[in-house]
């Protein structure tokens, strides 16, 4: 499981473990905050398709889906 900061997260490289529609690399673009300014989600943004996709950012700590950096 991957050991992550939620504050540090804008900005960072992922991988997909299991890439779909030529979609591998990604790229944190927007952090999505509640009301009390937590971190709740991310938007990453496909490097090649430049599709994006939010998720909660605790998806991120499963090793099986994403991985830390671009591989």
């Amino acid at each position: 499981m991957n050991a992550i900061n939620p504050e540090k997260l804008h900005h960072s490289k992922w991988t997909a473990a299991k890439p779909s529609n030529k979609e591998k690399h990604f790229l944190v673009t927007a952090l999505e905050r509640d009301e009390e300014e937590n971190v709740v989600a991310v938007t990453l943004e496909a490097v090649f398709t430049h599709r994006e996709r939010t998720l909660p950012w605790q998806d991120l700590k499963n090793d099986e889906t994403w991985l830390m950096g671009w591989r």
